[in-house]
C-alpha cells in the first residue's frame, strides 16, 4: 500500500514539475529555434540482388522535457514511416508499400544505461550515453523496401519518410501534456526522395 503511494506521489511530483512550461509555453518559438525535433537528413535507395534497400541517416534532437521523461524512466516509441509510392500526373500517387522500423529508447536507472529494441528484430542493444543511443537509432543501411518485380518501365517511383514520435504510446498521465506542450513535438515532416532503376 504504501509502495503504491509513494509511486503516485512520485508521478504526481514529477507532472506538476512539468505544468508551468505548458502554462508559459511560447507555442509561435519554433522546434528549429529550440532545437529540438527529427530531420530525415538524406536517404538512399539502391539495387540489391532483386529488391531495393534504403539507407538513410536521421537526426535525433530531443527537447528538455523529453529527456527529462526518458531520464525518470518513461519508455519513448518511434517510428520510421516508409512508401514507396508510384508517381502519376492525373492521379493521386498511388502507395505500393507502406512498411516502416519501430524503436524503443528506455533509461534504466539502476544500469545507468539507455536501452535500444528494434520492436519489429528484437534486438537489444545498451548504452552508456543518450547521444550513442540515439546514433544507433540515426543510420539505416540496407532495409529492404520493394521487390524489382513492382518496377514498371517507364514509371516514375518515390519514397517518402517520415519519423515520428507515438506519443499515444507514453504513460497515460503524460499524454495530454504531450499533446499541448510544443517540447512535445517531435516528429519530422514527409520527405520525398527518387526511386531510380
Amino acid at each position: 500500500m504504501h509502495a503504491s503511494v509513494s509511486n503516485k506521489t512520485l508521478l504526481c511530483c514529477f507532472l506538476i514539475g512539468l505544468l508551468p512550461t505548458i502554462s508559459h509555453a511560447d507555442t509561435s518559438v519554433s522546434k528549429s529555434v529550440e532545437g529540438f525535433g527529427v530531420v530525415v537528413k538524406n536517404a538512399e535507395f539502391t539495387l540489391q540482388g532483386d529488391s531495393y534497400v534504403l539507407s538513410a541517416d536521421i537526426d535525433y534532437r530531443l527537447s528538455t522535457r523529453a529527456k527529462e521523461a526518458l531520464k525518470s524512466g518513461v519508455p519513448l516509441y518511434w517510428d520510421i514511416h516508409i512508401k514507396t509510392l508510384q508517381q502519376r500526373d492525373y492521379f493521386w500517387n498511388k502507395t505500393l508499400v507502406n512498411t516502416g522500423i519501430r524503436y524503443r529508447i528506455q533509461y534504466h536507472a539502476l544500469l545507468n544505461m539507455y536501452r535500444v529494441r528494434n520492436e519489429g528484430a528484437g534486438d537489444v542493444t545498451n548504452f552508456s550515453k543518450l547521444s550513442a543511443a540515439l546514433d544507433s537509432m540515426s543510420t539505416i543501411r540496407a532495409f529492404r523496401v520493394m521487390d524489382t518485380a513492382t518496377y514498371a518501365p517507364g514509371e516514375r517511383y518515390a519514397a517518402s519518410i517520415k519519423v515520428t514520435l507515438d506519443r499515444d504510446a507514453l504513460p497515460l498521465p503524460l499524454r495530454p501534456i504531450a499533446y499541448v506542450n510544443p517540447q512535445w513535438y517531435l516528429s519530422s515532416d514527409w520527405t520525398l526522395w527518387p526511386l531510380t532503376k
